[in-house]
Order: C-alpha cells, then sequence, then structure tokens
C-alpha cells in the first residue's frame, strides 16, 4: 500500500510539473504572437488585417505541430486579444471571435490531420518532413482562406468585390509566416544547447549575411517599378549560401533575417498592400527554394556523420575480432610457447648454480664462472624475447602504421611459430633474403597474418598424422607492380576444392573446433594494407598461400 501512494503521489508531482511548463510555455508563445501580430498590422480592410505577413501564425502552428491539437487554443485566444485589445480594430467583437475560432480550427484540424496520419517529425530533419509542413501549411491556408471569406460574406462584412480583394494576400500571409517562421521555432527545438563559442564563432558569418541581405534589399526597395522586382532574385545568393554552407539552420536564419529586414523596408518606405503582395510572393518562391536546399544539404550531412559513425564501429569491431584471433592463436600455442620459454629458463637456472659453486669454491676458476653468467644472461635474454614478441603480438590498440624491416618481421613471426612447430614434430624455416626493401603497414597485423598461415599448415600437417611435416617460408620482392610477396608452403594433406573457392569467407573452416575466422581477417588485413591474399595452390604436399604487400613507389627510386 504505501508503494502505490508514493506512486500515485510520484504521478500527480510529475502531472503537476509537467502542466505548469506547458502553461509557461503557453504563456510565452501567446505573448510572442501578440507582439508579432502588432508588429506586422500594416494595412487594414474594412477593420480586418490585410497585410500579407502573419509571423503569429507561425509561432502557433509550430507550437501546433509540437505540442498537438490542444495548442490550437493559444491561437484562437491570441487572436481574440490581437484584434480586440491591442489591434482596436472597428469589427463587431462577435465577428473577431468568428475570425479567431475559425483560424484557429482550420490550423488545428491540418495540424492534427499530418500529425495523425503522416507522422510529420518536427524536427525536420528530412526532405519530405519540410515537404509536409509546406504542404500542411498551404491546406490550413487555402481552408481558413475559403472559411474566412464565406463567414464574412454571410455576415455582410464583405462583398465578393472584398473576397477578390484579399484572399490572394491572407492567403500568402498565412504561407509565409507558416513557412519563415515554423521552421526556424522547430528547429531552434533542436539546436537550443548550441554552446556560447560556437555561436560566436559564427558570429562574423552571420554579420557578412546581414551585410549582403542589406545591400540587396536596399538596391531591391530603392528601384522603382518593375527593376526593384528583378532585382529580388539578388536575396536568392545569401540565403543558398547560407543552406548549403549549413543546411535547413542556416536556410531558416537566413530566411528570417530576409523577412523581418524585407517588411521593415517595405513598410518604412510606404508601399502598398498590392506591392506588398507582390514582393512577398516573390519571398515565398525564395523561402522554399531556402527550405529544399538547406534540408537536402542537412541529409547528406546526416549521411555522410551516420556512414562515418558506421565505419568507425566497423573497423573497431575489425579491431576487436583480429585481437580475439590473435589471442584465440596464441592460446593454440601456450603449451608450445611454455615449452620453449622452460628451456633456456632451465638452462639459465642450472648455469646461475654452476657460477654460484664456482665463486663458493676457493682457488676456483673465476674466467668459467663468468663466462657461465654471460651464457646464463644471454638464455635470459632469450626467454623475455619470446614473451615481449608474444606480448606485443596480443596487444590491443588501434592500427599502428610505420615503417618495417621485412627480414626483421618475418624472423620475429618464425620465433613465435617454432614453439609450436617443434612440439608438433614439424620443421619450419625462412628463405628471405636480407635486401628485401621495407614495408610501409602495422607490424603486428603482418605477423599475424604470416604467424596464422604458418599455424593453419602446422596444424593441417600434425592433424593428418603425417611424418617429417615441413613448412617452408619465403619473400621475393617484384617490380611490376612494385611489392613484397611472401609464400607459405607446406607438405600436407592439401585442399579440397570446393573449400577452397570459401577459405577467406567468414565462419568458414575445416577445422573441427575452428573459429572460420582466422583467414577472413587476414584477408581484411591484407586489404586495409593495400594487397591481398590467395590460395595459391591447394595440391597435396605442395599447399601455397600467398600474400602481397605494395611498396612505395618512393623505393623503387
Amino acid at each position: 500500500m504505501p508503494t502505490r501512494v508514493l506512486q500515485r503521489e510520484w504521478l500527480q508531482l510529475h502531472s503537476s510539473e509537467h502542466a505548469s511548463k506547458w502553461a509557461v510555455i503557453a504563456v510565452l508563445y501567446l505573448a510572442a504572437y501578440i507582439i508579432l501580430e502588432w508588429a506586422s498590422f500594416i494595412h487594414v480592410h474594412k477593420g480586418l488585417p490585410i497585410t500579407p505577413w502573419d509571423p503569429g501564425l507561425g509561432v502557433a502552428f509550430a507550437l501546433m505541430i509540437r505540442g498537438g491539437p490542444l495548442s490550437g487554443l493559444i491561437l484562437f485566444a491570441g487572436m481574440v486579444v490581437a484584434e480586440t485589445l491591442v489591434l482596436q480594430n472597428d469589427v463587431d467583437w462577435p465577428i473577431d471571435i468568428g475570425v479567431a475560432a475559425i483560424t484557429a480550427l482550420s490550423y488545428t484540424s491540418v495540424a492534427a490531420l499530418v500529425q495523425r496520419y503522416f507522422r510529420i517529425d518536427a524536427d525536420l530533419t528530412h526532405l519530405r518532413d519540410v515537404l509536409m509542413l509546406l504542404a500542411a501549411g498551404l491546406a490550413g491556408a487555402v481552408l481558413d482562406t475559403v472559411l474566412l471569406n464565406a463567414f464574412l460574406l454571410a455576415v455582410g462584412q464583405f462583398d465578393m468585390r472584398d473576397v477578390v480583394q484579399v484572399a490572394w494576400p491572407l492567403l500568402i500571409g498565412d504561407m509565409i509566416g507558416i513557412a519563415v517562421v515554423t521552421p526556424l521555432l522547430l528547429r531552434f527545438r533542436v539546436q537550443e544547447r548550441f554552446k556560447t563559442h560556437r555561436l560566436l564563432s559564427l558570429a562574423p558569418e552571420g554579420a557578412l549575411y546581414f551585410c549582403i541581405i542589406g545591400v540587396a534589399l536596399w538596391l531591391i526597395v530603392g528601384s522603382e517599378g518593375a527593376h526593384g522586382f528583378r532585382l529580388f532574385y539578388l536575396l536568392f545568393v545569401p540565403v543558398v549560401i547560407a543552406a548549403v554552407r549549413h543546411g535547413v539552420d542556416g536556410a531558416c536564419f537566413s530566411l528570417a533575417v530576409t523577412q523581418f529586414s524585407l517588411i521593415g523596408l517595405l513598410h518604412f518606405s510606404g508601399y502598398g498592400a498590392s506591392e506588398f503582395t507582390e514582393f512577398q510572393t516573390l519571398a515565398l518562391v525564395l523561402t522554399v527554394t531556402g527550405l529544399i536546399v538547406g534540408v537536402v544539404v542537412s541529409e547528406r550531412k546526416n549521411s555522410d556523420r551516420i556512414a562515418r559513425d558506421a565505419q568507425a564501429r566497423l573497423v573497431e569491431r575489425q579491431a576487436e575480432a583480429a585481437q580475439v584471433a590473435r589471442v584465440n592463436l596464441v592460446s593454440g600455442m601456450a603449451s608450445a610457447l611454455a615449452h620453449e620459454i622452460n628451456q633456456p629458463m632451465t638452462a639459465a637456472r642450472a648455469l646461475g648454480r654452476s657460477a654460484q659453486h664456482l665463486v663458493r669454491t676457493p682457488g676456483s676458476d673465476l674466467s668459467r664462472a663468468d663466462s657461465n653468467l654471460s651464457a646464463m644472461l644471454t638464455h635470459i635474454d632469450h626467454a623475455g624475447d619470446i614473451v615481449r614478441r608474444m606480448r606485443n603480438f596480443i596487444r590491443r590498440g588501434h592500427s599502428h602504421v610505420s615503417t618495417i624491416n621485412t627480414r626483421d618481421m618475418l624472423e620475429e613471426a618464425m620465433t613465435l611459430a617454432h614453439a609450436e612447430a617443434f612440439a608438433r614434430h614439424v620443421r619450419v624455416d625462412l628463405d628471405a633474403p636480407a635486401d628485401l626493401p621495407d614495408l610501409h603497414g602495422d607490424r603486428v597485423q603482418l605477423e599475424q597474418v604470416v604467424l596464422n598461415l604458418v599455424h593453419n599448415a602446422v596444424d593441417a600437417i600434425a592433424t593428418a598424422g603425417q611424418s617429417h611435416g615441413h613448412v617452408h617460408v619465403t619473400a621475393r620482392r617484384h617490380s611490376a607492380p612494385p611489392r613484397v610477396e611472401i609464400g607459405v608452403l607446406d607438405n600436407g594433406p592439401g585442399i579440397e576444392g570446393e573449400l577452397a573457392g570459401r577459405l577467406f569467407d567468414p565462419l568458414t573452416t575445416a577445422k573441427q573446433d575452428g573459429l572460420g575466422l582466422g583467414l577472413s581477417i587476414c584477408a581484411s588485413i591484407m586489404e586495409a594494407h593495400g594487397g591481398r591474399v590467395w590460395l595459391h595452390s591447394g595440391e597435396p604436399g605442395a599447399t601455397e598461400f600467398r600474400f602481397t604487400v605494395p611498396l612505395d613507389q618512393s623505393q623503387e627510386r
């Protein structure tokens, strides 16, 4: 019972906090709506505002898309307050309430339809969402314009001439208000965690856009007649540049600056409602173009980012798989390596005891003791080298590219492989000239390829119970194209033809306890180094794998 009480109290507290937060947001949006309506109240026709610019509607529509149909109440309340108290028009209050109700119901219905049946993403991260938002704005504007004019005709406020005069400005004003303000607010909600230093770094570029837009508007508004309309297309330059550089956020910012600046200049220049409408029609074309360019660029950037993240995760998984393969490889040779380390340590112990006995015996040969100590250190160093090579081989980390001495790399791999081969009575030898050119790549990864091929050969020979097993590793330099080719030849039982074609596929193995990852990882390593690995011969008694590592062109000169 106490648990249920606590749960109920927590839900009530959570609900009250949510309601309080929603109330604050509603008040802020209502205030923003009223202020924008007051600022855009320029032209009036029979007591009703007909300026083709309705930014307050854009604010309310953004809240509808984010908050749901109940947000339509804010639009209704805002219109009633703005038209009766702030704008103080000469229309009777029942008509004001009817106009507010029709507009709120029109846009609320469209917003609910888009949310419920078309699942619009309010973050506007895809072209589909932007086009859906613009289509919803157009549908709401058409529905609102038709219903408003029908209502005003019915109550005798308008006649048909009035309808012809105000229908297009109302439609354009609603459309561009939604197209400019709604995406700006929706994207601001996404980017509300912008860091201060990020905004400061964008300040010089933003100032440059202000200057370009200001000069373009001065040329447009300062020109008379049709010439000014022809110069309107200068505004496409800063808007498209901002959209290309910063995606949909850059488009929203530049379009808002352009639109608010344009309205201010047209108002202070004394343009009438008809000129306003013509300019706003062009501005609507500019807005749609800028938003489409911006969201396409954002989609491309998001796709590139997702691809980079996927590639990084793939590389990380490949590195982890390679490490697992190295550990499994060394684990399979653990007993043989322990035997290889035990031999020099046993010899070192015997030499140490002999030197100790000589030192304690009066008149003994101290030069012999010194020789024993020197031999003991040599055996200890040999055991330490084996441990160091094994530790470096199974180390975890990212690929480390360096210049590699080819002969030294092969000898180190042979040292690790020799212990297992000796324990399984298989002879391993290396045929590599001392003047082989250096390679450029990851030493541990290349050693892994060599060691994996040798281990497979030794394992195949030992599993077949074959006597006089022999693995022969060769390395040769080729000039066309410049590369080093390394081969691992064994006299084991060979590889069946059906299996030979799938050897390098993941999870393909001929061993009963094999993981099927070794050769697949070898192929990935060689591909990353610009080379390749392949089965040169699968014949019994002459099975040979080869791989190549390309040389830098500078080594050929």
